[in-house]
């Protein structure tokens, strides 16, 4: 059993896009109060984070999107980014401490103070583009992290598993011509952000380094558990990363308001099995988890409960 990290801040909590918004602030309530009752808070280290730094970000965003966050970012009352995406006063913050706590986590990994850690963090990252703000997201939390480990401590193949229930089309582009980076990604299909085919693999030289299943809606465990043994394993065992990503949004549970899945807690523990099994035998163990969806607050509670409960026992 390895130990787990925990990456959460109460300043994430600050990001608010208005009443009704499913991506609200009660999402960690909810998170953190389940890891409390259930004692699986009490079992992880928690991960000391800061504010991303703009040369880290910058592997991923341009400048001038940076430079364009910065100055839309209100002093109170709400800026609208996209139809789905706004800032209010504490976004900016929360965003940097969001990709921040990605960064802190890959260091406390390295340095195996700990052997994974789970990131309760929000804004979520993975619509994110290079130059825009998309789908509840503002920085691309998990492509900052994956660029970071790659140049900071010199690791060069960066496995991202993205099962999220909308595709990571910001992750996707972000590696999309690059053979160091293997993204695998299960998502409804035909659904938002209408990305994710499986025609799309990567061009040039990362021609097949970008692996989309698209699912039907109405799959769950079992149809989840095939593709992952089937497809992800032996692509990540052919790849052998050096450290796993994993982009996890638990908006595929079948009570999820915003999709047509159903997986259930322990579909998702399962998934956390296979990631791990891969990590543990290329890895390391090494495995990053970074919050994405997930809008049923109990389903999603649950989820990450168990999400980390088989961290723990990996």
């Amino acid at each position: 059993m390895g130990k787990t990290g925990l990456v959460y801040d109460p300043r994430y909590l600050n990001h608010d896009m208005g009443a009704g918004h499913p991506e609200s602030p009660g999402r960690l309530h909810a998170i953190m109060q389940q890891l409390g009752q259930s004692g699986t808070a009490a079992r992880l280290v928690k991960i000391e984070l800061r504010e991303a730094e703009d040369e880290w970000i910058t592997q991923i965003h341009t400048p001038s999107y940076l430079a364009m966050l910065k100055s839309h970012a209100p002093k109170n009352g709400r800026v609208s980014l996209d139809p789905d995406t706004s800032m209010s006063s504490g976004s900016l913050t929360a965003a940097y401490l969001a990709a921040g706590g990605a960064l802190a986590a890959v260091d406390a990994i390295i340095k195996r103070q700990v052997d994974h850690v789970f990131c309760a963090v929000r804004p979520p990252g993975h619509h994110a583009e290079a130059g825009r703000a998309m789908g509840f997201c503002l920085l691309n939390n998990v492509a900052v992290a994956a660029r970071y480990v790659q140049k900071k401590y010199g690791l060069a193949r960066v496995l991202i598993v993205d099962w999220d229930v909308h595709h990571g089309n910001g992750t996707q582009h972000s590696f999309e011509d690059d053979p160091s980076v293997l993204f695998f990604s299960t998502h409804q299909y035909p659904h938002y952000p209408g990305t994710g085919r499986a025609a799309e693999r990567g061009r040039g030289a990362g021609d097949g380094f970008t692996i989309n299943v698209p699912m039907e809606p109405g799959e769950g465990n079992e149809e989840y558990r095939a593709v992952f043994e089937k497809l992800l394993v032996p692509a990540a065992d052919a790849f052998r990363p050096d450290f796993v990503i994993i982009s996890a949004g638990f908006d595929a549970h079948k009570d999820d308001p915003l999709a047509s899945m159903e997986l259930t807690e322990a579909g998702y523990a399962d998934l956390t099995d296979i990631v791990t099994g891969i990590a543990k035998r290329h890895a390391g163990g090494r495995v990053l988890s970074s919050l994405e969806g997930g809008y049923h607050l109990i389903s999603l509670a649950a989820s990450v409960d168990c999400h980390i409960r088989a961290l723990l026992a990996a």
